[in-house]
């Protein structure tokens, strides 16, 4: 998808949820928002917050907080729970993006995101009685080889 039809999706889907919650369409909202779709990656509330007062966009924390969570509910982005780190969160409104499996070095809690599609087609073969899966989240807990040859120095 491209960086306009990701953001024209985005803006959307959050349309969408508001009118349906009977939401307010305020522009802290969309400029957060539009600082999530800038995200390439894995981010915390924090960076968000940053972000925004890095553009001189006066927002609160817990504007920021709210919004974020807002749109987890609305289904742009996904919170993910790494270990013991705080939570971080992924922009998903590009499905081709959205089913893929994490990492999670549990020593220096590196993220890394593959794509098996081999374990995609498995995944998305499976069938349940009276269910109907819409993602799922499939996370590998080990040691990334920069803290293996760490570890293997230390030993030595």
């Amino acid at each position: 998808m491209t960086d306009n039809k990701i953001k024209s999706s985005a803006v959307e889907t959050l349309d969408r949820y508001l009118a349906a919650k009977r939401l307010r369409r305020t522009p802290e909202r969309y400029a957060i928002l539009s600082m999530v779709l800038q995200m390439n990656k894995h981010f915390y509330v924090e960076t968000i917050c940053r972000a925004m007062a890095e553009s001189n966009f006066r927002v609160s924390r817990a504007t920021v907080y709210n919004t974020i969570e807002l749109f987890t509910q609305a289904g742009i982005v996904r919170r993910h729970r790494f270990g013991n780190e705080p939570a971080q969160f992924e922009k998903i409104v590009d499905t081709a993006a959205a089913n893929h499996q994490h990492l999670v070095c549990t020593k220096c809690g590196k993220v890394k995101e593959i794509k098996d599609p081999l374990l995609l087609s498995t995944l998305s073969q499976r069938r349940y009685q009276a269910f109907t899966p819409e993602y799922f989240q499939f996370y590998v807990y080990g040691i990334c080889s920069q803290c293996s040859r760490r570890l293997k120095q230390h030993k030595l």
